[in-house]
């Protein structure tokens, strides 16, 4: 949630983790709460609950051939789960006291600010906690976010993404479309980006398994 390095009470582990997951779960009401193309399941807040476990589990699972340090599943939840609190800009209505033009352009904002706070809280994770350094910090940084952008507008979960591309509607526009058009962009670029990680991914990976035999 912030950059300063703190000493968690393996006693009261449990709790720091309810914790993350309870405000990730109220960010995930608050994203939805005023949104008519939202699902039940969405309204509930539990895609955003669902998200952290899914996300922390690809992480994981991508980063551990990097071999880093004290790299367990519960320190990634943990880690990824108390980065939601940020995350509750998303449930301010600036729809109800803005233009449309206005309102786009501060969701604009408000995701930019949630993905570089992320962002910038993930490499200080992997520089301070897994002790990764270099090269391995940029590939174990951009690979899974291309992955994970790329597979949320694969599966339009906003329900609007591909119909911008095809052209909204007056009556189909709202706050967050230009947020959706930067994710699109974003994962325009993160298709083409991909192969480039991958192959940078296998060399590293080759390299620390070289190093160890």
């Amino acid at each position: 949630m912030i950059f300063k390095p703190i000493k968690i009470d393996l006693s009261i582990f449990s709790w720091y983790l309810a914790f993350g997951i309870g405000f990730s779960w109220l960010c995930g009401i608050g994203r939805y709460w005023d949104n008519p193309r939202a699902d039940l399941w969405q309204y509930l807040g539990l895609g955003s609950v669902a998200y952290i476990f899914i996300l922390a589990l690809i992480l994981w699972l991508l980063i551990w051939p990097l071999k880093p340090n004290h790299w367990k599943y519960k320190n990634v939840l943990l880690f990824v789960s108390m980065t939601s609190p940020p995350a509750i800009l998303y449930a301010i209505p600036v729809e109800r006291f803005m233009t449309l033009e206005a309102a786009q352009t501060t969701n604009v904002w408000f995701l930019a600010v949630v993905a570089l706070w992320r962002v910038a809280l993930l490499v200080r994770y992997l520089n301070s906690v897994a002790g990764l350094s270099g090269g391995a910090i940029v590939v174990a940084t951009l690979m899974p976010l291309t992955l994970i952008v790329s597979s949320l507008t694969a599966l339009n979960l906003e329900h609007v993404v591909f119909r911008i591309m095809a052209g909204l509607e007056d009556h189909e526009k709202s706050a967050n479309d230009m947020a959706y058009g930067i994710l699109f962009l974003i994962t325009f670029f993160s298709l083409y980006t991909f192969p480039f990680l991958l192959v940078a991914y296998l060399f590293l990976v080759f390299k620390i398994r070289r190093r160890k035999q």
